[in-house]
């Protein structure tokens, strides 16, 4: 869905298309949109630079930060974080939390990213501000729905007693308050 969003704001004639060498043949190139399966069986190592050093064109060390949370499979991910926050910005970031907290404010990031890239001007506080409307309206629509449960409930209940008939012993009493 968001590839969709982002074919249009995204050159990607500036950015390689990358090609891995199959270790397992000499001279054969594999083209991992092609062959994502293949990829995904070659161990890690052989599977090259992670997404932010491919796209960012540089030596992919084993010290590399950003590696852990933008693998190369996941390059999309990378360029919406680095299109709406930039790569030194995520480092920065990044190197200001423990390693616990570093994953979900990749997985933050990126989704205030791609919230920035569909609404350019309220981000992520749109979303949130359309999915409290929503919870609003949902529950005004609960409140008016249980408001009307509970009056059929109501006249069902008079209609049940209005329909039962009195007991035959007490007929009198119930006529004595006319007579007198």
């Amino acid at each position: 869905m968001y590839a969709c969003v982002l074919n249009h704001l995204i050159d990607y004639s500036l950015y390689p298309k990358m090609e891995y060498t199959d270790p397992t043949t000499t001279g054969s190139t594999i083209d991992p949109s092609s062959s994502s399966r293949l990829a995904a069986s070659l161990p890690t190592a052989v599977q090259g630079p992670c997404a932010a050093c491919k796209i960012l064109r540089r030596r992919c060390t084993d010290k590399c930060m950003l590696a852990p949370y933008f693998p190369p499979t996941e390059t999309l991910k990378f360029i919406i974080a680095h299109k709406v926050f930039g790569a030194g910005n995520i480092v920065k970031s990044l190197q200001e939390l423990p390693e616990s907290m570093r994953a979900d404010a990749v997985s933050s990031m990126v989704y205030e990213a791609k919230a920035r890239i569909r609404d350019p001007v309220y981000g992520c506080a749109g979303a949130i501000n359309q999915l409290q409307k929503e919870l609003r309206d949902l529950q005004t629509e609960l409140a008016a729905t249980q408001a009307d449960l509970a009056i059929i409930q109501c006249q069902q209940q008079q209609l049940n007693d209005s329909m039962s008939f009195p007991d035959h012993s007490n007929l009198g009493s119930l006529w004595e308050s006319y007579w007198n």
